[in-house]
């Protein structure tokens, strides 16, 4: 499966194997933002270009990436986009996002410390830009 499919995003048409997700994930700015994701349950764009001090239009490539895989999922709010763990993703793919993100705490330990220090962080009810 490529990553860059234009598969549907709102379900998934055949069950992710570990090939694939690990193929989605083996770039290091897709697996950052998948643990951050993880992590905070829900990003938007803005978020993630502060936390991994990488431009947007980058940041939105590999969220478009993410999402092609069904790794991720994406939601509007106004204008803006947030992104989330896909909800139809296999019990064992949030199993091992977690224990990967559980014994990894100081590789993502400056991701998330930038996250925490943005100013004007939005919160799931205002808007991002």
């Amino acid at each position: 499966m490529s990553i860059t499919s234009s598969r549907p995003m709102n379900f998934m048409i055949e069950p992710l194997t570990p090939d694939m997700v690990f193929k989605c994930l083996s770039d290091e700015t897709r697996a950052r933002m998948t643990l951050l994701i993880t992590l905070k349950g829900e990003l938007c764009v803005c978020e993630l270009t502060t936390a991994l001090e990488q431009s947007q239009p980058k940041i939105s490539r590999h969220l478009s990436q993410l999402r092609s895989c069904a790794i991720l999922e994406d939601r509007r709010q106004g204008q803006w986009v947030y992104y989330r763990l896909h909800p139809h993703l296999p019990d064992w793919v949030h199993e091992m996002l977690q224990v990967v993100l559980n014994a990894n705490k100081n590789w993502l330990s400056s991701d998330a410390e930038r996250l925490e220090r943005m100013h004007d962080r939005p919160d799931r009810a205002a808007v991002c830009g």
